[in-house]
């Protein structure tokens, strides 16, 4: 196994080791002198990278996906770590492992897969169910959904992160629609399945996760787009108007003009799914960086994600834990008792029509 891993590194390490290039460049200072900047990874984050001296050689040969290795020191930058490159190789394959450099789901790929098929199996729209059943098992599609991260950076950015985020959200929507009745789960459930399709085209993961050309052109949105309403021009009969609010719920669910939205929310379920993706991702995101040792005992590693640190909550209450006066243990707090608010709702409307 490899050592050091990203999230080890402290300020002021000097290390030796390898690591997988993101991204290359040669860019300039405020005063015009040239210096190679690289994003540097492996399965557990990535760092900046920059080459001040002699790196001329260095930048003609080595490339984006390429593994090297590198002799640095860790410096502070901003707050955030950075190395100073002083020497710096190409790896030998032989020297290279990939588990180290492709981080991957936890859980099982093959059960969260089963999970969607048995979420698209429970719709009762004959059309949605057709629809998201047609795209899943496609054999050019499925074994890419499986593999598929979420994302480069923000949430879910390892493989099988997307359908790992898809199994979350068929969940959410299924509470959710439990909590308000008058949602239309199947459309939920479409987009949930649906609304990252985009990326399985949009994002490169064989070695690192990037962007292809394409994916940088035109975006997940557009992609997706084009490929579900494919389908369900494809589908024999397909309802027009439904194929109209398909098509909205993909192209909203970035919720804003500024995150990449064509255009806003304007179905009561694409609102709703909006705010479960975003929940869903940014949570992941906290899961993230609450992983990593940020060197600070009552906090995560900054996300850059989510611009902040976040309090590791249990630790902190842990050591506050409230004592008595008689030495006691602190009684249990009290179980409330929710209410039925759909029982409440209807027994009102029920007094009132008596009214």
């Amino acid at each position: 196994m490899k050592s050091p891993f990203v999230k080890d590194l402290t300020a002021e390490q000097v290390i030796t080791g390898f690591f997988l290039v993101h991204e290359k460049e040669v860019r300039s200072t405020n005063t015009g002198k040239p210096y190679l900047r690289m994003e540097l990874g492996d399965r557990s984050g990535t760092i900046e990278a920059r080459m001040w001296e002699k790196f001329e050689g260095f930048a003609k040969d080595v490339n984006r996906d390429d593994f090297v290795k590198i002799h640095a020191r860790v410096e502070i930058y901003r707050n955030r770590p950075q190395l100073c490159l002083q020497q710096l190789r190409l790896a030998k394959p032989t020297e290279i492992d990939l588990s180290d450099f492709l981080a991957h789901t936890p859980l099982n790929v093959d059960d969260l897969y089963a999970q969607v098929l048995g979420y698209a199996e429970s719709m009762g729209n004959p059309w949605l169910k057709q629809l998201v059943l047609k795209i899943l098992v496609d054999p050019e599609i499925a074994p890419r959904y499986k593999r598929a991260p979420a994302a480069k950076v923000m949430h879910h950015a390892y493989l099988g992160g997307l359908l790992e985020h898809v199994v979350s959200l068929c969940g959410l929507a299924k509470q959710v629609a439990v909590h308000y009745p008058e949602l239309d789960l199947d459309l939920l459930l479409t987009a949930a399945m649906l609304h990252d399709v985009g990326k399985l085209d949009e994002l490169s993961y064989e070695r690192s996760v990037a962007y292809t050309v394409e994916g940088q052109l035109l975006g997940h949105i557009v992609m997706e787009l084009e490929t579900v309403t494919k389908a369900m021009e494809s589908i024999h009969g397909f309802p027009a108007k439904l194929k109209v609010v398909v098509e909205h719920l993909l192209i909203s669910h970035h919720g804003e003009y500024e995150f990449g939205s064509p255009k806003l929310p304007m179905i009561r379920e694409a609102l709703v799914f909006h705010y479960l993706d975003d929940m869903d991702s940014k949570v992941a995101a906290v899961r993230t960086a609450l992983a990593i040792d940020g060197g600070e005992e009552a906090w995560s590693a900054y996300s850059g994600a989510l611009g902040r640190k976040f309090l590791r909550l249990e630790r902190y209450l842990a050591e506050a834990a409230p004592v008595s006066i008689t030495g006691e243990a602190p009684l249990e707090s009290a179980k409330v008792e929710v209410p039925n608010v759909e029982a409440l709702r209807a027994e009102a409307i029920k007094k009132e029509e008596q009214n």
